[in-house]
């Protein structure tokens, strides 16, 4: 066992601190991570708002690239000194999802089986299963996925989490192909992703749809071939006015809310999809919709899990794409941090002045 530093929520709503925790030896199965970076996602601050769930103290953290520096029992295809992009999807290989050759699905992804704790022992539950806000930590083996060891720690880490699920949003569920129109709406992180990962897809037209000027801005340098702020009109009249009056292929719903999912129903061609990858809170629900409009539009209507990836599959690509030059991954790292900066980073968030904070460990 180890003791490190990282940031820990110990209650809903209450700001995170830095503290020492323990860090076990790796057991069968699992991995030790020494982390290099960890960028701030909006799920991290779901958990210290208890948006998850209330088993506090949380130790925050998952999108993160590092280096193994130990491995337990058991555990193949993973050596000390790789350098990972962690990932929550570690398949298990053996649910009805696996057997039927969908991991990308699967439904009994593996955790670390031992707990990392305060340093009185206290019990901590790691975010995603990773809990990476912090100078090292303990997971699944499966949850290490190797990619090129030249590659910038900061920016290929965000494949972890908001940018793979914005680009698994487009190439994956939407299946984005040459020459189609695709709308996104909404522009933090995951949006830029779906945006990029349209563009990335040959998609003619990729439209991004916001209430912020600046971040429209953004998605323009993302590939974004047009514009909609939509505080100044209905947006789904907008969509259908640059697609000739269709609406789009593909509408991507990177906020997750009531409004901008009707939105995206609406904002599709007949026969389109829709991708539904922002999370929406519990107690929201479907705008009431006439069931003629879902049978008379037809098409597609999805949720997004994850980018619909398989990590072992798509971070060593889309890390070869980035090496390429070809997808621009350092554009989403807005600044590098250090740890104790997190907290003001959810501000940061919060008020739209970034993409990402990206925690970076000397």
């Amino acid at each position: 066992m180890q003791q490190v530093k990282a940031v820990v929520a110990r209650g809903k709503g209450q700001p995170v601190t830095v503290e020492t925790i323990n860090v076990p030896d790796p057991g069968p199965g699992e991995a030790v991570v020494k982390v290099q970076a960890c960028g701030v996602c909006h799920t991290d601050l779901h958990y210290r708002e208890g948006g998850i769930n209330d088993d506090y103290p949380f130790l925050l953290g998952h999108e993160a690239a590092g280096l193994v520096e130990a491995i337990g029992e058991g555990v193949t295809g993973l050596e000390v000194g790789d350098f990972v992009v962690l990932n929550w999807r570690a398949v298990c290989g053996n649910c009805r999802a696996c057997e039927r050759g969908e991991p990308w699905y699967c439904f009994t992804t593996h955790n670390a089986t031992q707990n990392m704790t305060l340093a009185d022992g206290t019990e901590l539950s790691p975010a995603l299963g990773i809990g990476a806000f912090a100078e090292k930590t303990l997971v699944a083996a499966g949850q290490c996925t190797k990619v090129d060891p030249s590659a910038r720690a900061a920016a290929v880490g965000l494949l972890g989490c908001g940018v793979m699920a914005g680009l698994g949003a487009a190439i994956n569920t939407g299946n984005v192909s040459r020459g189609q129109s695709v709308a996104v709406i909404g522009c933090g992180g995951v949006g830029m992703a779906a945006i990029a990962g349209s563009a990335l897809a040959g998609a003619s037209k990729v439209i991004a749809v916001d209430l912020d000027d600046t971040k429209l801005e953004w998605a323009t340098g993302m590939g974004a071939t047009h514009t909609i702020n939509s505080s100044q009109g209905d947006p789904v009249e907008a969509v259908q006015a640059l697609t000739d009056g269709n609406g789009a292929d593909v509408v991507i719903d990177a906020v997750g809310r009531p409004e901008t999912w009707k939105q995206a129903f609406y904002a599709r061609d007949l026969a389109g999809t829709v991708v539904l990858v922002g999370v929406p809170t519990p107690e929201m629900k479907i705008p009431e919709i006439p069931l003629i409009d879902v049978f008379g539009r037809g098409g597609a209507l999805k949720s997004s899990w994850y980018g619909d990836c398989l990590p072992s599959r798509d971070f060593p690509m889309l890390v070869d794409l980035y090496q390429q030059g070809r997808l621009d991954l350092d554009a989403f790292v807005t600044e590098e941090i250090a740890l104790d900066e997190v907290e003001a980073a959810f501000t940061k968030m919060h008020d739209g002045t970034v993409l990402r904070s990206v925690v970076v460990f000397s």
